[in-house]
């Protein structure tokens, strides 16, 4: 997840122009002859993706996620972001981003980054220190940068290529790399070694709900640039875990933390 930081607005110029070039390019063309109106014949045939072989079963899940989120998820974080203050949302955001870098922290390490393992855990001392427990982003004000990692990042820095696209159930974009990296990044969550269920529980509701409330407005457009919002969200997704992978780590404000990989920009 991107915080933003006691300075202003995220940094997201490369991950914006990235999404607004995929998304004019949805406008102009779509792989999905219905979702543009028209009726697939077999002169027309909607062409396979090698990236996405599991195209079909993925779509029927993404529009299960869609309608899930449409009933549950989006009121509620509409309601989250019109009645929290701006100030706590940024504080809660930082809170889950500053657990977020313990695991950076190991992933780092095991990807042999020392440099990257170096940030990540000063970052996560000085917040939760300095910051009060993370809810301030003091590390970034003092030029510290973050060096986000996932276990599917520290596989494919091994040679375990990503595999094809995957829609999960509620979870959303993955790859069959990421999806069996998947425990052992649940197991890596600060969050999961709480002994209280109750606060444990409530903890991982309200990091979800504040994750979707950042989302809204870039929900929005979606709605009115993409043709397919299916082909955009994977292709999105498929290209910025290319560049994590491809990275040195840093800078991801750039190109969107790991936690909201494959989504729009958001809010402002």
């Amino acid at each position: 997840m991107t915080t933003t930081n006691l300075a202003g607005a995220p940094r997201r110029p490369l991950f914006a122009a990235l999404v607004l070039t995929l998304a004019l390019a949805g406008c102009a063309t779509t792989a999905d002859p219905q979702a543009a109106g028209e009726t697939a014949t077999p002169t027309t045939p909607r062409a396979v993706n090698p990236a996405d072989p599991f195209e079909s079963y993925n779509r029927s899940m993404y529009s299960f996620n869609t309608a899930l989120d449409d009933a549950v998820l989006k009121p509620v974080a509409t309601l989250y972001r019109d009645v929290t203050p701006r100030l706590a949302r940024d504080g809660v955001g930082n809170f889950f981003s500053n657990l977020g870098d313990a695991w950076s922290f190991v992933n780092n390490l095991a990807q042999a980054k020392g440099e990257g393992a170096y940030y990540s855990i000063v970052r996560f001392s000085v917040n939760t220190v300095f910051g009060i427990g993370g809810l301030f982003d003091v590390a970034s004000e003092m030029g510290l940068q973050r060096s986000p990692q996932d276990f599917g990042l520290t596989l494919g820095r091994w040679g375990v290529p990503s595999g094809p696209y995957l829609v999960l159930p509620l979870l959303g974009p993955s790859t069959v790399r990421d999806t069996a990296a998947l425990p052992l990044d649940i197991k890596g969550n600060l969050l999961g070694y709480s002994h209280d269920v109750g606060v444990r529980n409530s903890l991982a509701v309200l990091n979800l709900v504040d994750r979707r409330a950042r989302l809204l407005q870039a929900g929005d457009m979606l709605d009115a640039v993409a043709l397919d919002k299916y082909s955009l969200t994977r292709d999105v997704f498929l290209q910025l875990r290319s560049q994590r992978a491809q990275g040195d780590g840093f800078d991801a404000d750039d190109f969107g933390d790991d936690d909201d990989a494959g989504m729009l920009p958001p809010e402002e």
